[in-house]
């Protein structure tokens, strides 16, 4: 349920329906829109009780929202969210590039390339500390050493880091070091997980499970908004079809559905999608033509030679070449690039 307060409504009134509201063991989360101040209510609604709000002093409207995520509806929220993290600017016109290794090897590695992506344009820096790999024999990351040499990486640079975890007993440490904590497209709905990042101060990002629908993808996102966490960026990273020439598929449609459904902003991973770093290029395009707020792109100075992932891996050669396309198809979109 939302509750719609009346233009010129004031700050006492908005505190009576506050409180109204958390008198029935209710939470209520308060959007002060551009045009109209919103109120959601969150959990199970009382019969009868939007009558009774509907007559509170200063109410305009109250509506009963359909959806079963409800923080992350456009219908409570019709602004889009925007995401500040360092120089980056997350929802915005812009799209936001996000690049580095899939996973954190040593610091000549990390340094070389975090001071690669930034020269060519991108203003998040990537890296996998804590990786989740089908095989056990896989290299599965550093852990916090890794984290260390993001942090140098950072220091260089100046770029926030954003770094996947995979474990509620990691949250603290990952948080540590990290600006946008990641929820891998396995995690998705490890609840556990979900609620301990929604405590957290810091933006997340919640990848699309493999098979996950746009309504437990958004339900995911949810979870950390409902633990009062408002800060949240949903990842495309393809889904499971029954083609196998690539990794996944990559959904484009899922950006436009996604903005029409949620105010949340959307990047797309293209790497992880594909699989071919030939791939890369063309599909990340395809989701900035879409829409989409931002891309989140694997780059390593030798992918020959990666840990992991060096097939769809981009050369900082490529990625500055990805960089000067997406710039002209963000221009004609009226969206250039973020500089940094």
């Amino acid at each position: 349920m939302i509750v719609v307060m009346a233009a010129g409504s004031s700050d006492s009134e908005l505190a009576a329906v506050r409180e109204r509201i958390e008198s029935k063991g209710l939470k209520a989360q308060i959007n002060l829109g551009v045009e109209r101040t919103v109120v959601g209510v969150v959990g199970s609604i009382p019969p009868d009780f939007k009558d009774e709000v509907e007559l509170l002093e200063g109410v305009s409207d109250v509506v009963m929202i359909s959806k079963p995520y409800k923080l992350a509806s456009r219908e409570f929220h019709p602004d889009d969210t925007i995401i500040k993290v360092g120089s980056a600017v997350i929802g915005g016109p812009s799209p936001v590039i996000m690049a580095g290794p899939c996973s954190v090897e040593d610091e000549e590695q990390m340094v070389s390339t975090a001071k690669a992506v930034k020269k060519a344009g991108a203003t998040v820096l990537r890296g996998g500390a804590f990786k989740p790999r089908t095989s056990p024999y896989s290299f599965r990351g550093m852990g916090e050493d890794g984290l260390k040499l993001l942090n140098l990486a950072k220091q260089e640079t100046g770029l926030p880091i954003i770094t996947e975890v995979m474990a509620t007993e990691d949250v603290d440490t990952v948080a540590k070091y990290a600006d946008i904590l990641q929820i891998g497209a396995r995690n998705m709905q490890n609840y556990n997980l979900l609620d301990a990042v929604g405590e957290l101060g810091k933006p997340v990002m919640v990848k699309r499970g493999l098979a996950a629908s746009y309504e437990e993808w958004l339900l995911a996102a949810e979870y950390v908004m409902a633990g009062g966490n408002e800060e949240v960026i949903l990842c495309e990273r393809g889904i499971r079809g029954f083609e196998s020439f690539t990794r996944f598929t990559l959904d484009v449609a899922a950006v436009p559905v996604v903005q029409r459904l949620s105010h949340l902003p959307i990047v797309a991973d293209p790497s992880h999608s594909t699989g071919k770093w030939y791939l890369v290029t063309p599909v990340a395009l395809a989701s900035v033509a879409a829409g989409a707020h931002g891309l989140l792109i694997e780059v390593h100075p030798n992918p020959d030679i990666a840990k992991c992932d060096g097939p769809q891996s981009l050369t900082f050669e490529n990625f500055d070449m990805l960089m000067q396309q997406v710039d002209a198809i963000a221009s004609v979109r009226k969206q250039p690039v973020a500089a940094n």
